[in-house]
């Protein structure tokens, strides 16, 4: 895992992005929003667009996933 920099709305309009929040959500929640990006996933707090962002390599992310699955988390 490592974090990126947090950026600018405007920087790199083009390729930014595309956000996704659980459909379990609920309005004013806390929450994480990821995304997608050529080998890894973005994940960012979702009251805060513009702070850090953590990037997980694709098999990072699936042991993230597995975890979630066997209730290793508090979630």
């Amino acid at each position: 895992m490592s974090t990126i920099a947090s950026r600018n709305a405007d920087d790199h309009a083009a390729t930014a992005p595309v956000w996704r929040k659980s459909s379990r959500s609920m309005p004013g929640g806390d929450c994480v929003e990821a995304a997608r990006s050529p080998g890894q996933v973005l994940v960012r707090d979702s009251k805060d667009t513009a702070g850090p962002v953590l990037a997980f390599g694709g098999a990072g992310w699936q042991r993230f996933l597995a975890d979630v699955e066997l209730g290793r988390y508090d979630l």
